[in-house]
């Protein structure tokens, strides 16, 4: 048996005689730490004060636990699909609902374990020594008896309701990020993701369904709007009214760059693509995907003697003669190249229009997977 006595001047052996609370109390003076004040808020435990305020620190918990819960519910059933302007908007209570959810079950968690301490454990304030010495085994009996006490003072061996509360509430804290992590990735995106809105659409135009090239006041484009050397940003032609209906020109994946080259300038096209350009033959008018494949900035500036486009986040540099190789920055694949070609107008001008959606993903470092 140890005769050794701890710092505080207690043994072993009288440790072992004492309370947890005495432990406690001379463990605090072993470990240097000294309480100047300590009392219990309720010294006569089950009064109806005592079990008032256990209910509110569990109603706090209660009311985290259910804004978790209908966090999960408004994640799953609330409508998210974006809707044009002047069309139904119930998309828009989506991102609030969910923040606003998630606000609440965090706020009434802190408000919860606040409140649990001001009002259900001791109040106690303490001064502490700093030292360097080793523990030994008064220390530890000592510590443990410290941890006992405290588990004590929760006051979580006898308040089931909050232990319960508590573990409604930190179980939807530790369910949310989860559903918010995974539920995205339940659903296969498919093909959707492939796709613009330049893919043919014989509904809109008929018969071929091939996409006028608009500007963003919805003016179609001409090869005469262009001068040699010059660059024009374009849309997709496409509107079409209702909840679920498609605009081309605010849909984030349609900028486009058509470029027109200048006289003696020869396109060197990458595989499957030598007759993307206008006329087929020998392209004059070229069309990129004005969306960067390093980090989604819009590449269009144009250097006409360079024959190269910059993007200026970044400064990745496009070789347009290489239909749009990356010869320098960050960017590592080639921008997207749209199959354009000419239709007459029905005031006899020609009019650009896609043959055919991209051949491959627009965009950024994602699509460098595909």
């Amino acid at each position: 048996m140890s005769t050794t006595r701890s710092p505080a001047g207690v043994s072993a052996h009288e440790l072992r005689d004492m309370t947890p609370e005495q432990a406690m109390l001379a463990g605090t003076e072993a470990d240097g730490v000294h309480i100047v004040h300590r009392r219990d808020r309720f010294p006569v435990r089950g009064t109806k004060a005592e079990k008032r305020a256990e209910r509110g620190v569990a109603l706090a918990f209660l009311v985290s636990a259910l804004a978790g819960v209908g966090f999960v519910v408004a994640f799953v059933a609330l409508p998210f699909h974006w809707h044009l302007p002047g069309t139904p908007q119930t998309f828009r209570f989506y991102t609030p609902a969910l923040g606003g959810l998630l606000a609440v079950m965090l706020l009434f968690m802190g408000v919860g374990l606040v409140l649990w301490a001001k009002w259900l454990m001791p109040e106690e304030e303490v001064v502490q020594d700093r030292h360097d010495e080793p523990s030994s085994e008064e220390d530890r009996l000592m510590t443990q008896a410290t941890l006992a006490v405290g588990l004590e003072d929760t006051g979580l061996p006898r308040r089931s309701l909050i232990l319960r509360t508590l573990g409604l509430a930190g179980g939807a804290i530790a369910t949310v990020p989860l559903v918010a992590m995974v539920g995205a990735m339940i659903k296969k995106p498919g093909k959707q993701l492939e796709h613009t809105l330049f893919a043919p659409n014989t509904k809109l135009f008929p018969p071929s369904g091939r996409i006028p090239l608009v500007y963003s006041d919805w003016r179609r484009v001409s090869p005469d709007d262009l001068l040699p050397g010059s660059i024009a940003t374009v849309f997709p032609g496409v509107h079409e009214e209702g909840p679920d209906g498609k605009n081309g020109i605010t849909s984030a994946a349609s900028p486009t760059l058509v470029i027109r080259l200048r006289p003696g300038q020869q396109i060197e096209a990458r595989k499957g693509q030598a007759g993307f350009g206008w006329p087929p033959d020998a392209p004059e008018y070229l069309a990129f995907s004005k969306i960067c494949t390093h980090a989604g900035c819009p590449a269009s500036l144009y250097e006409q003697q360079t024959t190269r486009l910059l993007c200026p986040c970044h400064q990745s540099q496009f070789e347009v003669l290489k239909d749009a190789k990356p010869v320098f920055g960050p960017a590592t694949r080639s921008l997207p190249k749209l199959p354009i070609d000419v239709e007459i107008g029905s005031d006899g001008r020609q009019y650009f229009v896609a043959r055919a959606d991209f051949n491959e993903p627009i965009g950024p470092a994602f699509w460098e997977r595909s």
